[in-house]
């Protein structure tokens, strides 16, 4: 999450993770637990994830 580190953060996320999350459909349920990795996949692929602390949640509802 350092600015410094932004570049590389993407171009390792453009290994796999942000091409899988672009191709998913956008119903697709996103889970992401760290902080970065959310922020990651929002920055890289405009999409949001949710904790999996928050789908639990809204399981339970």
């Amino acid at each position: 999450m350092e600015a410094e580190h932004d570049e590389m953060s993407m171009q390792m996320g453009e290994l796999s993770l942000l091409p899988t999350v672009r191709a998913a459909d956008a119903d697709t349920l996103l889970v992401a637990n760290g902080t970065s990795c959310r922020h990651q996949i929002r920055d890289g692929a405009a999409r949001e994830s949710q904790h999996l602390a928050q789908v639990l949640q809204r399981a339970l509802r």
